[in-house]
């Protein structure tokens, strides 16, 4: 049975403790108000971007480009994107179980985040490449995950790249996504923004007459690559706004457990106490007993 004394220590460490969760809860409260809007900024974009896209794409008849290519997939790129820090409850845990449904001999992988790249080598599975991204994504660092990814798939080296993400619904749930990124199939506003629903381009009235300044060709395939770095940057956003809001959640919860914590230990401390001061009231009226 515990003494007081060791019930004292154990109340002041889980003190100790509740003060850093609670730190770590308003810290990431409000960089998780900064990820949020970030995200939630960059899909009408996304949707304005497709929308002109599919629009300018029906204008041009036998358009083929490298990026649209489609063929039979025997080997794959999957972009596992996840965060660099722990402590943001199961969100890196459900990413990765999504990971282990994947064939594992036909898969190659590449990470953005340490999570993911650990994850990965202590499975034994093939890395790829490994990326790193700020709490703040530029879009030089989507690019450049981007371009390596477009580079795998024109070079021949895989067939298909898909995307493993933790998509941002709201503050209590983020959802992993496995999206697909290469090829570009059939452009039309369908593959807008993330969590954007499409928008249907046939309710306009009359076909709009696009003039393209060289040529279609031109200011297509200048689009296409452009299309997929901001997709790429839109997941960075999405995962850490994802990453920030389950880091808050985890840690608010921890702060919780904590009280409850103190509050049974104090109990227990309380009664402990009560106890030893009965014990000694009656150790000093029997010895006054057996004097008198």
């Amino acid at each position: 049975m515990p003494s007081t004394r060791d019930i004292r220590r154990r109340i002041k460490s889980v003190k100790n403790t509740a003060q850093i969760t609670k730190a770590m809860q308003m810290v990431a409260a409000a960089k998780m108000r900064k990820a949020q809007q970030a995200a939630v900024m960059g899909r009408p974009y996304a949707q304005l971007m497709n929308e002109i896209m599919a629009k300018a794409s029906e204008g041009t008849i036998g358009f083929d480009h490298p990026l649209l290519q489609s063929r039979p997939v025997n080997r794959r790129a999957v972009i596992v994107i996840s965060s660099d820090r722990g402590l943001c409850g199961a969100l890196n845990s459900n990413l990765f179980r999504e990971v282990t449904k994947l064939d594992k001999n036909s898969t190659v992988f590449i990470t953005a985040g340490k999570k993911a790249a650990q994850f990965i080598s202590r499975t034994k599975r093939n890395l790829a490449a490994e990326f790193h991204y700020k709490d703040t994504p530029d879009f030089s660092e989507a690019r450049v995950i981007s371009k390596y990814a477009q580079q795998l798939f024109l070079e021949g080296k895989v067939d298909a790249v898909d995307i493993l993400f933790p998509r941002f619904v709201n503050t209590l749930t983020q959802q992993p996504v496995l999206m697909p990124f290469l090829p570009i199939g059939k452009i039309s506003a369908a593959t807008a923004g993330i969590n954007e629903p499409a928008k249907d381009l046939a309710s306009h009235a009359g076909p709009e007459i696009f003039e393209f300044e060289s040529d279609e060709e031109s200011v297509l395939g200048a689009l296409l690559p452009h299309s997929l770095n901001f997709q790429m940057h839109q997941f960075l956003l999405e995962t850490k706004a994802s990453e920030q809001s389950a880091r808050m959640v985890a840690m608010k919860n921890a702060t919780d457990n904590a009280k409850q914590l103190i509050k049974d230990l104090t109990l227990e401390y309380n009664k402990l106490r009560q106890a030893n001061i009965t014990k000694e009231l009656l150790e000093i009226t029997t010895a006054q007993m057996a004097v008198g």
